[in-house]
């Protein structure tokens, strides 16, 4: 696709809020303070939580916005241009730093906290404000309390932790962004090659696509990513072992405030309901493209009858703006600010990491801020990318100034809730506006892509989690686990190959898989373990949500900003209950996928019909 009339090329970060350049010597002297800050903690509060944990936390919350500061702005940067040596030199000397003074000087201070018995903490509840404040942040830290190590070996695996696991995550994202695929006489990056498989309207050249994709992702770079995800298994299976988690899920799950019961319930819903539910629409899209199977390239390919313009980047910021003011003027005014602020990075440009994110802090003087990632090159997907990730957006900005920078963030599990209620509400508004006009072909081009959106976020990603319980050592029938095992590349692609036919149909159902057995190698989420259950959990939560708007009426918008404004101060059940909702119940999940991909579904099918 053709960058030029994008207008992206204005659309970049200022980061100027953090510091003037990579070479601004500001770096060194806030990392040189973040370390006396550090000492300065241990000297006053090591062996002394029971009297002074108020100032503790305050304290430390400093050190966090000061330490944010430092490597979200390098992390940043470096997304720009993942193969730039300053940059990975500067991250590589804070990192080392930084973990030597925490392995120091913080590592007592979870190991105390959860010491601290129930009397004195009811205590401190009672007589301090900022104790009182942070209890369900020292209420969850109690939770690993079976967990943690001796204070010394805490420290030795902080100081250690640059070289772990993690340092192959980030030479990854390099050699992925390195990555040059020969088409027709051009070298493309995978991100380029990515947006022609799911945009081009020539099923040939998407099928050459994925050829070349699958090949270039074989040889050398699929007996990397083989080596990482040991590396990242076996790390991750031997401090399970020291720490005592029952499974490799459950450090996961416990963070994300989630019973193992309601993650199993919801692997086990998608298998079941939302997996035929994938295979019917598919058969649908198969149809409706005129062919009897459809090869894998085709899976996201735009329907004949899509509207394939490309959206200039005011055009779409415009559109999501004007669906967020339908809905919130307080989102809308948020919206606002990050493009006034410069706080959107959006061109493709070469070395640039993969895919989009949002990245949103607290920095010190307890100023929320937040940052938004992209690779736009102007399709309706990308369009729905970034009402996604502005929706995180003000997710972030709203608990960082309600929460403070230690209960911000909200767990993985339901961090994506305003992202997918952003691309909903961008959905609806688009919706509407094709019904009102009568246009079938539109209105069937616009439910069809938000269906493949809604299959990728629940399907595809329980596809990948459950490759994931495969490598980290589950078995088969997803019943029982053993100690991960060291997989070649040729095992990794069999298993892969079995993971997506649990879901999409045997080869010839629907689908035939041809050119995709190596397609696992280039998911970066798999170096951060258990990750991406998240996102279909996220995606059914808020569905089920968003299926309530019209029965509370007004009374929705405010408890819906409260619930953003929550951060990580309720689990999954508190954060529903005003909704009326419970996710412990066996039905919450069936019920997610039928009010939307099941609906949507049923709609497709019955204008399919009109426009046929």
């Amino acid at each position: 696709m053709e960058t030029n009339n994008l207008g992206t090329e204005q659309v970049r970060w200022d980061l100027g809020v953090f510091y003037s350049g990579v070479d601004d010597p500001q770096i060194d002297k806030d990392l040189t303070a973040l370390v006396a800050l550090e000492k300065k903690f241990y000297e006053n509060y090591k062996g002394r939580l029971a009297e002074k944990l108020g100032g503790a936390i305050t304290d430390l919350a400093e050190i966090n916005m000061h330490a944010e500061k430092i490597f979200v702005y390098l992390y940043l940067f470096q997304s720009i241009d993942v193969t730039n040596g300053p940059v990975k030199a500067k991250m590589a000397e804070a990192e080392q730093i930084s973990s030597e003074a925490s392995g120091n000087y913080l590592t007592f201070f979870d190991i105390e906290l959860v010491a601290l018995d129930d009397a004195t903490l009811e205590k401190f509840y009672a007589s301090d404000a900022v104790v009182a404040k942070h209890r369900p942040w020292i209420e969850h830290a109690r939770v690993f309390k079976p967990h943690l190590l001796s204070e010394p070996v805490e420290g030795a695996l902080a100081k250690r932790s640059p070289f772990g696991p993690g340092s192959w995550s980030e030479f990854f994202d390099e050699v992925e962004a390195d990555l040059r695929l020969p088409i027709r006489g051009e070298e493309k990056t995978l991100t380029e090659l990515l947006d022609v498989l799911t945009n081009s309207n020539m099923p040939e050249e998407r099928a050459e696509a994925l050829k070349i994709i699958n090949a270039g992702l074989g040889g050398y770079f699929a007996k990397y990513s083989a080596q990482s995800l040991y590396v990242t298994a076996g790390a991750m299976a031997v401090e399970r072992r020291e720490r005592g988690y029952k499974n490799p899920m459950d450090a996961r799950n416990k963070s994300n405030r989630i019973p193992d019961a309601v993650v199993d319930a919801l692997h086990e819903a998608t298998i079941t309901t939302a997996g035929p539910l994938a295979r019917r629409y598919y058969a649908l899209k198969a149809k409706l493209l005129g062919v009897e199977k459809l090869p894998w390239s085709d899976r996201n390919a735009p329907m004949p009858f899509v509207d394939n313009t490309t959206i200039p980047f005011a055009e779409g910021i415009k559109t999501v703006l004007a669906a967020y003011q339908s809905f919130s003027p307080t989102l809308a005014g948020f919206v606002k600010d990050f493009s006034a602020t410069k706080r959107i990075d959006a061109p493709v440009t070469k070395g640039r990491r993969g895919g989009a994110y949002n990245y949103s802090i607290v920095l010190p003087g307890n100023h929320p801020t937040s940052f938004v990632f992209l690779n736009y090159l102007g399709s309706n997907n990308d369009v729905m990318t970034l009402a996604h990730e502005l929706g995180h957006g003000v997710h972030g900005m709203l608990a960082g100034a309600a929460q403070g920078p230690l209960m911000a963030q909200a767990p993985i599990a339901y961090a994506e809730t305003a992202s997918v209620f952003g691309e909903m509400t961008t959905f609806k508004f688009l919706k509407k506006q094709l019904e009102e006009k009568n246009d079938v072909k539109a209105l069937l081009a616009l439910i069809t892509g938000k269906i493949e959106g809604n299959i990728n976020s629940v399907v595809r990603q329980i596809g990948f989690s459950n490759f994931e319980r495969r490598l980290h050592g589950m078995d088969a029938s997803y019943k029982t686990w053993a100690e991960p095992k060291k997989l070649s590349a040729e095992e990794l692609d069999a298993v892969w190959l079995q993971t997506i036919k649990e879901l999409y149909g045997a080869d010839g159902e629907v689908f035939t898989y041809k050119d995709t057995e190596h397609l696992w190698t280039y998911v970066s989420h798999f170096h951060r373990p258990f990750y991406v259950y998240g996102y279909a959990f996220g995606e059914l939560l808020t569905q089920s949500l968003y299926a309530q708007q019209s029965r509370f009426g007004d009374r929705f918008e405010p408890l819906y900003l409260d619930l953003l404004r929550s951060g990580s101060t309720k689990d999954v059940v508190e954060l529903l209950a005003p909704f009326e909702l419970d996710p412990t119940k066996k039905d919450f999940w069936e019920n997610g996928i039928n009010v939307s991909l099941a609906a949507m579904i049923e709609e497709a099918e019955k204008l399919a019909e009109k426009k046929v």
